[in-house]
């Protein structure tokens, strides 16, 4: 409870936190520094963000890494965090939103940062079982809706985030019977441990990937339909 009373404080009052307090907080709840400083309203500086990377190269690291299942995605991670840390050639570049248009609500601007934090535009993401006009919508304007745990149960798990997390920052009731739709955040820990990669580490860990998952590359494009969610040791059922 106290976990998501600071997220959702942050969520609507964090301007008032200093950045470097929030930074300490990201530290001890275990979120990227960039996100909760996204979350509470502050500037992400440049060094916590992805250098400039090729996008169709980012765009096919995200999908072959979906095809990875849950110990597949442990040691995928392990093995990203073991590469080194090379200088960037060229600092993080790209447009003020991933979406189409900028967004209008406090929300919509918070799911922007945490797909631009990781380098993605909405059409480099995996997919997660949403339209791509319904994802566009929710990084332009994040309204009551009947369907918004359902959109944010998609939109988790990739971007890195829980189920219970999310939630909070979106000001939305959660509980324990919802349930990941297609990928849990363990298929995020790896899109946001990969930030700092170059676009020839994203090749050689996609082809880590197809190592561990033993994917066929059938010369089309075929989207994980199913997902590993339900196989998610997170939320087993006791």
């Amino acid at each position: 409870m106290e976990r998501a009373i600071i997220l959702s404080g942050l969520a609507a009052s964090g301007t008032d936190t200093a950045p470097r307090r929030v930074v300490e907080l990201a530290d001890g709840l275990g979120i990227p520094a960039a996100d909760l400083l996204a979350v509470a309203g502050h500037p992400v500086p440049a060094e916590l963000l992805p250098p400039k990377r090729d996008t169709r190269v980012l765009r096919q690291f995200a999908y072959r890494v979906s095809h990875c299942g849950h110990s597949q995605l442990a040691a995928l991670e392990t093995f990203v965090r073991s590469l080194p840390r090379v200088a960037a050639p060229e600092p993080f570049v790209q447009q003020a939103w991933p979406g189409r248009r900028p967004p209008e609500t406090r929300f919509a601007a918070v799911l922007c940062a945490l797909v631009r934090n990781r380098g993605f535009a909405i059409g480099d993401l995996p997919f997660m079982g949403l339209s791509l006009s319904t994802l566009y919508g929710m990084v332009w304007r994040w309204d009551p809706s009947p369907h918004r745990r359902q959109q944010l149960s998609a939109v988790a798990g990739p971007l890195g985030w829980t189920l219970p997390d999310l939630f909070a920052v979106a000001d939305e009731p959660y509980s324990e019977e919802i349930r990941p739709m297609l990928h849990c955040h363990h298929l995020g820990r790896v899109l946001a441990a990969a930030v700092p990669l170059s676009t020839a580490q994203l090749i050689e860990t996609a082809e880590e990937a197809d190592r561990l998952s033993a994917r066929q590359e059938h010369g089309v494009w075929r989207p994980v339909s199913q997902g590993f969610a339900e196989e998610c040791p997170d939320v087993q059922s006791p």
